[in-house]
């Protein structure tokens, strides 16, 4: 959905209308998740879907409203420091959460599944406030218009002249095919972590603080990524969080105990957000901004289709051997591969 989503928006500016829409129903659909019972796992698994539709799908008009808020020179600043409050706001909600599900009769609830029902709304609404901001000041570059009949097919039809765009411009393409190989391992090693902590034996209440760590250093830390490539550079600062990346995850092949995991949390924290936001803002140098919506919505999706490639490399590893200290070895060709790549990739002077 995502190419066909920016190339509607695209037609006739309406980011910010699919931005309002696409966000109540992933917020709605996160707050309907309170009311899924016990053993309703065909409930929970539509409105998690739905969810992560309105989600996935309302980044692409929030990435590509990158153009209209800033000047190519301050691209990796502006999308650090959003990547780095979104650390931040879900760092303060998370510990607020855990806070109430040790002790909940202080918030009120008898049991900690209340303050697991209440933290579905309370995400939804958290999502929803700061909507407002957004709504309410951004102003897009072009003139919304209604989305007709034929705009929409014209849509299905440019999916593939999305792709066949991006063909042509060579630098783009090199760049998306480091992407999506480096920013695979990014994700398996986020989604990875928590599985990884659990078959080394550690509680569930270690493994919850060392998310928390993650994004309280992911806060300052994507921030300091932002200055570093305004600075030194967005490809440089790339690499440093690849390199970093690399060490993470032959490190894991020796970890030991919960204090060891912690400093992985913590190291971790440092690049993760850092290298999301300057890949964006790298990419938003390099794309025509009048097509930014479109080459957006082909970033979005193969941001999606990196999260399958990591998980497909746990696998086949998990299959060989049940040693978990092995698995996170599985990503470490997408890290190094990414990074090859990334080196013939020409950085805009604007990015610089």
């Amino acid at each position: 959905m995502a190419p066909i989503l920016g190339a509607i928006a695209d037609s006739g500016g309406l980011r910010k209308r699919f931005l309002f829409v696409l966000t109540i129903l992933g917020a709605v659909s996160t707050a309907a998740l309170s009311l899924v019972g016990l053993g309703d796992w065909g409930w929970a698994l539509a409105l998690f879907i739905l969810a992560s539709i309105g989600y996935y799908s309302a980044a692409v008009f929030y990435d590509s409203l990158i153009v209209d808020v800033s000047h190519p020179r301050y691209y990796s600043l502006i999308s650090s420091l959003g990547l780095s409050l979104g650390y931040f706001g879900g760092a303060f909600l998370l510990s607020l959460h855990v806070w109430m599900m040790y002790t909940p009769e202080r918030f009120g609830f008898s049991d900690p599944t209340g303050v697991v029902k209440f933290a579905f709304v309370s995400v939804g609404a958290w999502w929803l406030i700061f909507l407002l901001p957004i709504m309410l000041v951004v102003r897009e570059s072009k003139t919304a218009v209604a989305a007709q009949g034929d705009t929409v097919r014209a849509a299905y039809r440019a999916l593939k002249q999305t792709f066949l765009k991006i063909r042509k411009y060579r630098n783009i393409f090199v760049f998306l095919t480091a992407y999506w190989l480096y920013i695979g391992g990014v994700f398996t090693v986020i989604f990875m972590a928590v599985n990884f902590g659990q078959r080394l034996g550690f509680e569930d209440k270690d493994l919850v603080t060392a998310l928390m760590i993650t994004n309280y250093v992911g806060f300052p830390a994507t921030l300091a990524f932002g200055l570093m490539a305004h600075h030194f550079g967005t490809k440089r600062s790339i690499y440093v969080g690849l390199v970093v990346y690399i060490a993470v995850v032959c490190w894991a092949v020796f970890l030991k105990d919960v204090r060891q995991f912690y400093m992985m949390s913590i190291t971790i924290g440092l690049v993760q957000g850092g290298v999301q936001s300057i890949s964006r803002s790298l990419y938003a140098a390099l794309i025509p901004a009048e097509l930014s919506g479109e080459f957006f919505g082909f970033y979005n999706m193969l941001t999606k289709f990196a999260h399958i490639l990591g998980p497909v490399l746990i696998g086949l590893v998990a299959f060989v051997t049940d040693d978990p200290k092995f698995i996170l070895i599985a990503v470490l060709p997408m890290f190094v591969l990414g990074a090859v790549l990334l080196a013939r990739v020409t950085e805009p002077e604007e990015a610089k």
